[in-house]
């Protein structure tokens, strides 16, 4: 945790700055916790606050992250994307669904915020694999084990939480080509395990499961989250990183998503039996 201790105390002080004594734990998820951080991840930090946040305290902490995030770290140099979620404990214990986001920021929003918008409560399915991933990480960074504050959610609402996103992801697939196939990799291998894993992870136990002519979108998918080598890559004078560029490469991509889906959809409809 050595090369990004320095950010996350920002975000541990940001935090307890502005909500003082309500913070009843702090947690760190995601790839820093399930696998190890990759060159592109974010660290994702779960917060669990004794109360509801009030309007002051939402443009408290955003005006924090703003400058503590990505591009808009104050040391010098660029941090890693900070990916923060507040919830008040009494929303989410007992567990009910779908469940209620205090807080929400992420860099993919930056612009929104810099033009004045302020994260607002909501309905957020999206926090049953979250707190999943919370629970099976048990890493606090303030405060007592995640047990402690956070019920395991039951399989019936990780199953229809992450279904439910599929039709927002199939959206962002143009734009957001390599984290749409790792994360449909991911949600079908969460709906057949029922045990949610990095994102690698899930693409490798993927891999072994898809023919041979839908594994190279994938694979190319893996190999650029890992931060290796991408020998499909031309090399380019264009403004898009080497590597990321799908252009010529979205029918085999569309083929494979049909696939996945296709799966994701059988699996949901057993389930539900």
């Amino acid at each position: 945790m050595s090369d990004h201790r320095p950010q996350l105390d920002q975000v541990l002080r940001l935090v307890h700055d502005v909500l003082g004594a309500e913070v009843a734990g702090v947690f760190l998820h995601g790839s820093a916790v399930l696998g190890g951080l990759r060159p592109d991840s974010d660290l994702d930090v779960f917060v669990v606050a004794r109360r509801r946040m009030t309007d002051r305290e939402r443009r408290n902490l955003l005006h924090g992250l703003l400058g503590i995030s990505g591009r808009g770290a104050r040391n010098g140099e660029p941090g890693r994307p900070v990916e923060l979620v507040v919830v008040a404990q009494g929303d989410v214990r007992p567990w009910r669904y779908p469940p209620r986001c205090e807080f929400l920021y992420g860099e993919w929003l930056r612009e929104r915020f810099e033009r004045g918008e302020v994260p607002a409560p909501e309905a957020m399915p999206d926090l049953a694999p979250l707190i999943t991933m919370v629970l099976l990480g048990d890493t606090p960074l303030f405060g007592p084990s995640p047990a402690r504050l956070l019920d395991p959610v039951p399989h019936d609402d990780l199953r229809r939480a992450i279904v439910a996103g599929v039709p927002e992801l199939l959206a962002d697939l143009a734009s957001d080509t390599r984290n749409v196939l790792l994360t449909l990799a991911r949600v079908w291998a969460t709906l057949a395990t029922g045990t949610v894993t990095s994102k690698d992870a899930a693409a490798s136990w993927a891999l072994d499961r898809l023919p041979d002519r839908h594994r190279p979108v994938l694979a190319r998918a893996r190999s650029l989250y890992l931060g290796g080598r991408d020998s499909l890559a031309e090399p380019s004078d264009s403004e898009v990183p080497a590597g990321e560029s799908w252009d010529g490469e979205m029918q085999a991509v569309r083929a494979h998503v049909d696939v996945v889906v296709r799966a994701i959809e059988q699996l949901a409809e057993r389930d539900e039996r």
